[in-house]
């Protein structure tokens, strides 16, 4: 059973900084890739960026391409997002999303609340 749990959210200025962390049960972290996505008010989950199984792989969207950097501890079994030159158009609830046996987004975290202020 893979439990996902995010952390770090919060309210922030715009042009600053958060770090998201998902902390990971049950998963194998070289097997199966894990993702970020996000949900603004009213607006559809959107993928933010993910970072493949063996690690050698990342990709973003557009919209956050050179500001966010998804990174891993396998040690820790915790996954990051680093977002950096944050928006007010980034506040949204960022979910932690992990990969399952069919390599389809499978699980997910509980999800945590990020505001930018302008």
């Amino acid at each position: 059973q893979v439990q996902l749990v995010e952390s770090g959210g919060g309210l922030v200025q715009a042009g600053g900084s958060l770090r998201l962390s998902c902390a990971a049960s049950g998963r194998i972290f070289s097997e199966y890739g894990m993702g970020w996505f996000r949900q603004a008010p009213g607006k559809e989950r959107e993928f933010v960026g993910d970072m493949s199984g063996s690690g050698t792989r990342t990709s973003y969207a557009d919209s956050v391409k050179g500001r966010f950097t998804v990174s891993r501890d396998i040690i820790k079994n915790a996954v990051y997002l680093q977002m950096n030159s944050l928006k007010p158009e980034d506040t949204a609830v960022y979910y932690c999303a992990a990969e399952g046996a069919n390599y389809q987004w499978t699980y997910w975290g509980q999800g945590t609340q990020v505001t930018v202020s302008s």
